[in-house]
C-alpha cells in the first residue's frame, strides 16, 4: 500500500497512517464525519494505492463521492476502480472486500442528496466544476 510519496498532502497521509495504526479507532470519525480507507490498484502501476474518504450508507452499502474538492479531473481512485472495480475497504477495525460501481442516473440523485446530508460541501464542488462529478456504491463482496 502506498501512502507517502503518493502525491497526497500532507495532512491526507496523517489522517491515513493514524487510522492505520489505530485500526480505525483514531481516524475513523474525522472532522465529525464517518471516513472510511478505500485501497484501489493502480490502473497504470499495478500498486495499491489507499485513500480516506468521507461515507455514507444506503441499504447496506457504503457510499462515497469521487468530488476532488470539485477539481477539474476525477481522483486518481476513481480512474483506478473505473479501471478494476475489486477494492478493500476499511471502515473503523472492520476489512473487506468489495465492489465498486458508479451510480447511474436512476440512483444517483438520492445517493447525492445522502451524500450532501453528510457533507454539505459536495454541492459547491458540483457548482465549481464542469465535470459531473460521480458517486460510488461499495458492496462487500461475496
Amino acid at each position: 500500500m502506498t501512502t507517502s510519496g503518493s502525491g497526497k498532502p500532507p495532512w491526507v497521509v496523517e489522517h491515513l497512517e493514524r487510522y492505520l495504526a489505530t485500526d480505525g479507532e483514531e481516524g475513523h470519525v474525522w472532522r465529525g464525519m464517518q471516513t472510511l480507507l478505500l485501497t484501489t490498484t493502480g490502473r497504470k502501476s499495478g500498486k495499491e494505492f489507499t485513500t480516506p474518504l468521507i461515507y455514507g450508507t444506503h441499504e447496506g452499502r457504503w457510499i462515497v463521492v469521487a468530488s476532488r474538492g470539485g477539481a477539474p479531473d476525477h481522483p486518481q481512485w476513481y480512474y483506478n476502480l473505473s479501471a478494476n472495480p475489486s477494492v478493500r475497504v476499511q471502515v473503523g477495525a472492520e476489512r473487506f472486500d468489495a465492489t465498486a460501481s458508479t451510480a447511474g442516473p436512476d440512483e444517483k440523485p438520492a445517493l447525492w442528496q445522502l451524500m450532501n446530508g453528510v457533507y454539505p460541501r459536495y454541492d459547491e464542488y458540483q457548482a465549481g466544476t464542469e465535470r459531473q462529478i460521480p458517486v460510488v456504491i461499495l458492496e462487500r463482496a461475496g
